[in-house]
């Protein structure tokens, strides 16, 4: 049996764990929007078209804020599309999904959808094949009350009251060549300065995001982050990242090690933006926004589902609907605690993305929604993880990976709510064929009891949720915990995830 050793101490705080960390992300692609939230025909929609079995789902997820409209979308997007009249608005090609947009859902729908779930909205400005100007005209639809010909606009499209976008991205993935309106780290940090510069003149309070890499495997990784901040260091909050991750060539035990590979990737970009702090003298602290994250089998994508054919643009076709296994919600799970152990930096991350596209969300036109795999980690995470995340000195062997090297078989992190008192920890087991045997020294916690303990596990790793089978996976009371004389033991399948509620 595999074992591990680790301290729950909270004076030894990482940092607070902000709200946003469990964030997710909608872009019109595939039936994410369209058959996704938003099905008028369905015996489950709402007066506005919006299901509410999709709704109730969402808010179980425990999604903070959300990311829209995209993602590759944005870059061709042209917003004032998405307002007005539903029978004036145009239908238009997008470029980057080769599909057809209707733009029945728009800025004002989505943001009385984002009220229904009670999540923020997080807004993209096109920075592709748009600029500053238009990036300042949406600013002023949305958060301006009145008095101006845009926010009068907004007003006779039945908005009295402004939206208040408070946290905005400046464009999308600007350093990858698919993107319309690629530029060099050059180009694109002097206009993101720009349109940041720009912005602030209109609405000081706005959070701004610049466009990191795409990924750590872009070969322009760091050198695109320094050049970019050393433009925009005194304009922006947070530098994006985002990493998509799946197993290949039937190496699951790589696989299982991607929340490494995102330790990693966090770090190269905080010490970058640090280098930048340093040169400029600032003391101003740049935030990272990881908000594009998730298991992606990006390569079937490639293969099967690419969009190809002059005149060949579907509206809201089947893209990127990954079925997800037990594995896959390992992962999951494990990113997020990736994403907890680098909380003092990381306070924002959207998980990409909600319904049906890449998602923990599952629906089918007419019929049911469901849960994936995925949806577990997520939501009992962003319920119990409060407070502040803490570093839990775990000491576990190892195991060598082709991908990444020598990696843990456990790994952990824990939070501390001193609000409530309440603790919890997550933990993986990576091992494919042992079980571990974790023991947690707890005695700073002062007679702590559990409250829960649940495990995602399965003896088949692969078993998955699907429409016929739409609770074959699910969480599982682990009767193993116990806490005695200020230690808590608890045993752990082979590739499993565990939360664990203390109070």
């Amino acid at each position: 049996m595999v074992s591990a050793r680790l301290t729950i101490d909270p004076q030894f705080s990482i940092g607070p764990v902000n709200p946003r960390l469990f964030g997710s992300f909608i872009e019109h692609l595939g039936r994410c929007v369209y058959d996704g939230i938003y099905e008028p025909g369905h015996p489950n929609a709402d007066a506005s078209g919006f299901r509410t079995d999709v709704i109730e789902l969402v808010r179980e997820l425990g999604v903070s804020a959300i990311r829209y409209p995209g993602g590759n979308f944005v870059s061709g997007f042209r917003w004032e599309d998405s307002v007005g009249p539903r029978d004036q608005r145009p239908r238009r090609l997008d470029l980057a999904w080769h599909s057809t947009e209707s733009n029945e859902v728009g800025l004002h729908e989505f943001s009385s959808w984002l009220e229904k779930v009670g999540s923020e909205l997080m807004l993209a400005v096109n920075l592709g094949t748009r600029g500053t100007e238009e990036a300042l005209d949406l600013l002023e639809y949305t958060n301006i009350r009145s008095g101006t010909d845009l926010s009068e606009r907004r007003v006779a499209n039945g908005r009295d009251e402004p939206f208040r976008i408070k946290m905005w991205c400046l464009g999308n993935e600007m350093d990858g060549p698919w993107q319309l309106g690629h530029r060099s780290a050059e180009d694109y940090g002097k206009l993101a300065s720009q349109t940041a510069k720009a912005m602030r003149q209109l609405d000081p309070s706005v959070e701004l995001v610049v466009c990191g890499s795409s990924n750590a495997q872009m070969p322009t990784f760091g050198e695109w982050e320094r050049v970019v901040l050393t433009h925009t260091y005194d304009d922006v909050d947070y530098i994006s990242c985002h990493a998509y991750y799946e197993e290949k060539n039937g190496d699951l035990a790589s696989f299982l090690a991607s929340a490494s590979n995102m330790d990693r990737f966090i770090e190269s970009v905080v010490a970058t933006a640090d280098h930048v702090k340093a040169v400029n003298g600032s003391t101003k602290t740049i935030n990272v926004s990881f908000d594009e994250w998730n298991v992606w089998y990006n390569e079937r994508f490639e293969k099967v589902d690419k969009i190809a054919g002059i005149d060949n643009w579907p509206t809201a076709p089947r893209l990127l609907e990954d079925a997800y296994s037990v594995a896959d919600a390992v992962v999951v799970g494990n990113l997020l605690i990736s994403l907890l152990k680098h909380a003092d930096r990381v306070t924002s991350a959207s998980l990409a993305q909600l319904v049906n596209v890449i998602a923990p969300i599952m629906t089918e036109p007419g019929g049911p929604a469901w849960r994936q795999t995925t949806f577990f980690p997520f939501a009992l995470t962003s319920r119990f993880a409060k407070g502040n995340a803490l570093d839990v000195r775990l000491e576990a062997e190892a195991y060598t990976t082709d991908v990444y090297g020598e990696v843990p078989l456990i790994d952990a992190v824990a939070t501390f709510d001193a609000a409530t008192g309440t603790t919890a920890v997550f933990l993986v087991n990576r091992s494919q064929t042992e079980e571990a045997d974790v023991t947690v020294d707890v005695t700073a916690l002062k007679g702590s009891i559990v409250l829960d303990a649940q495990t995602l596990s399965d003896a088949d790793v692969y078993a998955k949720n699907t429409l016929d089978q739409p609770d074959r996976v699910g969480l599982t009371k682990n009767k193993t915990v116990a806490v005695r004389d200020g230690f808590l033991g608890i045993t752990l399948p082979p590739v499993s995830w565990t939360a664990v509620h203390l109070g």
